[in-house]
């Protein structure tokens, strides 16, 4: 089947003038505080509010979602699959559709999660845009955003939504908000409001800025930063246990966790080798050979 991909979204105009906005969810099937947020930032955000135009999507990966999982059954990874193919697979017209629509908007804010098997802590995230007015942009929608962690990371991964808006010049940022496969309120309302600070940063409604949640702001340019799945890769397929918890400070050398087998008599212990923060780790503990475990940011990077 090679039938384009329509993506269901709810498109809000203001009653004055203004730029557009898109704002997506669901790029992994099994991230669910974003759809959550958006569906409520639907109900809520009326033309009388806004200025310009808002165009919400809750679900961009509808097939991932209708499994369960992270990607849908042609197994690609929609944030890797940018800008797709109009007659491509499942997921490469999904990223197709969703690559024309970054490509309209002025901004763009793309949420996620660690889905079913990982826990990332709160954070927003951007690319280091060579285009001084496009990261001064970026900038400041990631920090009023207002999670406690804000990541500026390299500008040249390719095939990510954010990829698409980084060659169309569209300012962007994405989000992350635990996961392991539940939906937390506390998430949707962070993301919510987070989203309401935007617009009101953006100028397109009133909106008086939040006291600062910041606790962390790090940039890192170094290539292949943000590509959190190649991280503190698993040594072997087997049962996982990890030795530290989300947002603890650790040194190079501690243990990030063990790998087992299924009796115990093999066990690789995964050291750590960044002294920093735990951003993200697996939750999920079946691991297959290779599988990340986790993402620390180095304290080096300023």
């Amino acid at each position: 089947m090679t039938n384009p991909i329509h993506l269901q979204c709810k498109v809000i105009i203001g009653s004055r003038k203004g730029p557009h906005l898109l704002i997506t969810g669901g790029v992994h099937g099994d991230e669910f505080e974003s759809m959550v947020t958006l569906r409520r930032l639907i109900q809520t955000i009326t033309p009388e509010k806004l200025r310009g135009r808002l165009t919400l999507v809750p679900v961009v990966n509808e097939s991932a979602f209708w499994r369960g999982e992270r990607t849908a059954e042609d197994n690609l990874d929609l944030a890797r699959t940018c800008p797709g193919r109009p007659d491509g697979s499942v997921t490469e017209r999904t990223a197709h559709a969703v690559s024309e629509l970054i490509r309209s908007a002025d901004y763009f804010i793309d949420l996620h999660s660690g889905g079913s098997v990982m826990r990332v802590s709160p954070m927003t995230g951007y690319v280091l845009h060579r285009d001084a007015k496009v990261l001064d942009a970026q900038r400041r929608m990631a920090r009023a955003f207002n999670l406690p962690i804000v990541w500026g990371t390299s500008p040249d991964l390719d095939g990510r939504t954010l990829s698409i808006a980084r060659d169309a010049g569209v300012p962007a940022m994405y989000t992350e908000w635990q996961g392991s496969g539940e939906c937390d309120r506390e998430g949707v309302d962070a993301e919510y409001e987070g989203c309401l600070n935007v617009l009101g940063e953006l100028g397109m409604m009133a909106r008086e800025a939040p006291p600062s949640r910041i606790k962390h702001v790090f940039e890192d340019d170094r290539k292949q930063s943000g590509y959190m799945q190649i991280n503190y890769p698993a040594p072997m397929a087997g049962f996982f246990e990890p030795s530290v918890e989300l947002e603890q400070s650790v040194k190079a050398g501690d243990p990030l966790g063990i790998v087992t087998d299924f009796l115990g008599e093999r066990t690789e212990t995964v050291l750590l080798t960044q002294t920093g923060i735990v951003l993200t780790l697996r939750t999920f503990n079946r691991v297959h050979e290779g599988d990340c475990l986790g993402v620390v940011i180095d304290h080096e990077i300023s």
